[in-house]
């Protein structure tokens, strides 16, 4: 398993080996060892997701209300997607940047979403499939999105591409509309909690 650093605090993207013989591949997209020494703790999955989309389909940029937060690893199973993370936290020492991954299932190439980042990705061919482990159960109460084609974040989406966007992308605020109305998350908010000390005063873990 190969780890880049995301330009955006906390983010990682993680390119597994894959094994190939006459009968095709195995791959693991998300392997716990190599998760772990990344991140520094393991990924708790709540739920699994899957969806499917058609050439041009833009989804995002959604994030969940922090606290409670959703983290999110997300690989493309079929098909080719540019992902894009975004960094909401406001405080974040990265806030308002973003970065691009390709992903397809050639590579099976994943990204790591911690809580407080806005996430979106854009199918670049028909029945494009992306996988997604996430942390916490679906709540639509706190579900949020941020328009994708906000200039100010500047999203490099191919020029070319024709978007699809749902009803709820398409009227979603721009980065700084969501900020003034108190939507974003604090980026202290986001952190992981921090282990308790024992009796002796080490930390849990040291």
């Amino acid at each position: 398993m190969h780890t880049r650093k995301l330009a955006v605090a906390g983010g990682f993207e993680f390119t597994p080996d894959i094994h190939t013989d006459q009968r095709g591949l195995f791959v693991s997209p998300l392997q716990d060892e190599a998760f772990l020494a990344a991140v520094g703790h393991r990924f708790p999955v709540a739920q699994t997701n899957h969806s499917r989309s058609a050439r041009g389909v833009l989804r995002g940029l959604h994030f969940t209300a922090t606290p409670p937060g959703q983290a999110k690893y997300v690989y493309c199973a079929r098909g080719q997607a540019l992902d894009a993370v975004v960094d909401i936290r406001v405080g974040s020492p990265t806030f308002g940047r973003w970065d691009l991954v390709r992903m397809d299932s050639e590579s099976f190439r994943a990204v790591y979403i911690p809580d407080g980042l806005a996430h979106a990705f854009l199918a670049l061919e028909d029945d494009t499939v992306m996988s997604y482990l996430v942390s916490s159960a679906y709540d639509a109460e706190l579900e949020h999105a941020i328009d994708p084609l906000d200039p100010a974040i500047g999203l490099p989406w191919p020029p070319e591409v024709k978007f699809l966007l749902s009803a709820r992308d398409t009227v979603a605020p721009t980065l700084a509309e969501a900020e003034a109305m108190g939507m974003l998350p604090q980026y202290a908010d986001c952190l992981p909690a921090v282990p308790a000390a024992d009796p002796g005063g080490i930390r849990v873990g040291e």
